[in-house]
Parts: C-alpha cells; structure tokens; sequence
C-alpha cells in the first residue's frame, strides 16, 4: 500500500519551517524573518524552486547559506529536487523583514 501523496499546502509549510532553520551567521535571525526569501515554487512532482537574495551581495557565506537550503529543502521527504535561484533585484532592505525580526534586531 503506497503513501497518499503530500499536499502542496503541507509541502510548503514544511518547506517554511526549514527555511527558518537557516540563518545568516551574522544576524541572530533566520532567512525567512529577514525576508531573504522572495518566492517558493512548488512544480511538477515537487520539485522546488526558491527565489531569494542575500542581506548583501558581497556576502561572505552566501555559498553556505545557499547550499544549506538546498540541502535542508532537498531533504523533506516528498521533494524531487530544489532549485536555489539567487537574486539582487530587487535588493534587500531592512523593509522587508518581519516585525519580530525587527523587534528581535532593535529596528523596532
């Protein structure tokens, strides 16, 4: 008897709580509540595609960060495969992160 197949709605909440496992070494906050996580496409058989950017694009571990969210989005069960897409446009700023990364940074 096979597994029903995963919703997207539950494979995207659980793409959710692993981008928010993933954190910029510099900043005590996660990629997601930074707001460095542009788009998350869910394609056919589930494969992922995630548009995001970096808090600079000079970034020292961009190359870290972006291989752990392949590997932590590659590694919930029901995935195909992940495609990291990094991007500067539009460029990041402080305007995008979530109230509780601003109250948790003092921006607030």
């Amino acid at each position: 008897m096979s597994e029903a197949p995963i919703s997207e709605a539950t494979l995207r909440e659980q793409i959710e709580a692993q981008l928010k496992t993933v954190y910029d070494p510099e900043i005590p906050v996660n990629i997601w509540e930074l707001g460095l996580v542009y788009e998350v496409k869910i394609k056919a058989n589930n494969r992922v595609g995630i548009d995001m950017t970096l808090t600079a694009p000079g970034c020292p571990v961009a190359g870290d960060i972006i291989r752990e969210v392949d590997e932590k989005v590659r590694n919930i069960e029901g995935v195909s495969d992940v495609d990291v897409h990094l991007t500067f446009d539009p460029p990041w700023t402080r305007d995008m992160m979530s109230e509780e990364a601003k109250l948790e940074l003092g921006f607030l």
